[in-house]
């Protein structure tokens, strides 16, 4: 049958979704253990799960039975060291994060804002009494979790939250507007969902008056308002909220206690922007292994596009930018083990594996021709999502800016 889009090319279908296992330079070849059981483990959930994602992406859905699914073969646990939280190395999470990401983008962002996000904020700095209710809930994705940081008015300048966490004498009152938030409107289809807060403290005679403190929220308390954002055309497989907090009341214990400033705050963020390299390379792999598959299978001119030698650069040029991304990632989890890594480390492979992805992504749609727009081919889908995580857990300017600063000793923030 002839695509009525594209005259001439006919509509078949193409094994192209099948991982290949695409490792040049052996980045990963000595993988084995634990950290070997749970990339595994990743892999076939993810592998599982893609159908009814690619189903939710198309209809914007947030199917939330995949939240419990990775939570049942404990992926959400991020390398986070806790004695209640299954141990994964650095390079265990960045694996799950990539084989995830590779399977699906909006379940990679699932990963990344339930355990990256909510379950890390909650074992670095929750109180014993906190962390005994909600830590196991979360961890086994019974209990929708979300982080609450930026605002309406305030992305990459976070630092500049209006969220206020006012105390009256007798608790506290929020009172203010989150955006962007994934798992934020979670609320009124679970029976139980949490908002780890960042809110700017009000008490006077307190040490940390004027301070970025988080607090835990439950959703259905009075004044909360999560609200599903429409008309996303990125990860649409999960859900982000815009949530309004007016005059949110919580008993005084809803604070958590090790977190104390907008340092501990960049503390969170600094662990999930390794995870953002490490899904950027799962989303440019899922990318590359469809083109490579495709250039095999579809036939032009009397012979597979694989014997072209336009292709063949094309794919030569994608699998040199892949190999460069693993190399990245490699190295920043043996820095994670080792104890020495930066936060501009974690920055500069944020920055560079989310651009590359970019550009993999595009050449692989480019490559697969009119066929590179359909969904059940997942190319254009990814295409999609990395634009998303490109922005999110710093922008690509911001990072550059962090960069900049720290190989100059000269900020240009201000």
């Amino acid at each position: 049958m002839a695509s009525p889009l594209f005259p001439g090319e006919k509509v078949l279908s193409y094994d192209v979704t099948s991982p290949l296992d695409t490792d040049y330079y052996a980045v990963f070849a000595d993988v084995e253990g634990a950290d070997r059981a749970q990339w595994s483990r990743a892999r076939e959930v993810g592998e599982a799960l893609a159908p009814r994602m690619a189903e939710a992406w198309d209809k914007a859905e947030y199917p939330l039975q995949a939240l419990a699914a990775l939570g049942d073969a404990d992926l959400y646990v991020d390398g986070i060291e806790h004695a209640e939280l299954t141990p994964m190395s650095p390079l265990a999470a960045g694996l799950v994060n990539m084989e995830i990401s590779r399977a699906d983008g909006s379940l990679g962002t699932v990963i990344a804002v339930q355990g990256g996000l909510a379950l890390r904020t909650l074992a670095l700095f929750g109180s014993p009494e906190q962390q005994a209710r909600w830590l196991g809930p979360i961890a086994r994705g019974e209990v929708p979790g979300a982080f609450a940081l930026t605002e309406p008015d305030h992305g990459s300048d976070s630092t500049s939250l209006e969220t206020v966490a006012r105390w009256d004498g007798d608790g506290w009152i929020l009172r203010g507007a989150k955006k962007w938030i994934g798992n934020g409107a979670s609320g009124s289809r679970w029976d139980s969902a949490v908002t780890f807060v960042w809110a700017r403290v009000d008490r006077d005679g307190d040490a940390d008056h004027g301070q970025v403190r988080c607090f835990l929220v439950e959703q259905e308390t009075p004044g909360y308002v999560g609200t599903v954002i429409t008309g996303k055309l990125s990860l649409r497989g999960i859900h982000q909220a815009h949530i309004r907090l007016d005059d949110v009341r919580l008993p005084e214990d809803a604070v958590l206690p090790g977190a104390h400033s907008f340092r501990d705050t960049s503390t969170v963020l600094f662990a999930t922007r390794s995870g953002v390299a490490w899904s950027a390379l799962g989303h440019a792999t899922a990318c590359y292994e469809a083109a490579l598959a495709y250039s095999t299978q579809r036939i032009q001119f009397g012979k597979p596009l694989a014997r072209f030698q336009m292709v063949q650069e094309r794919l030569t040029q994608m699998l040199s930018q892949l190999t460069a991304m693993q190399l990245y990632c490699r190295r920043l989890a043996d820095l994670e083990a080792a104890g020495s890594l930066r936060p501009t480390q974690a920055s500069l492979a944020k920055f560079h594996n989310t651009r590359t992805a970019r550009d993999v992504a595009r050449t692989a749609r480019d490559l697969l021709g009119g066929n590179g727009i359909l969904l059940e081919n997942r190319v254009m889908q990814h295409l999609a999502d990395i634009e998303a995580i490109h922005t999110y857990e710093g922008t690509e300017s911001v990072q550059a800016l962090i960069i900049g600063r720290d190989i100059t000793g000269v900020s240009a923030f201000v």
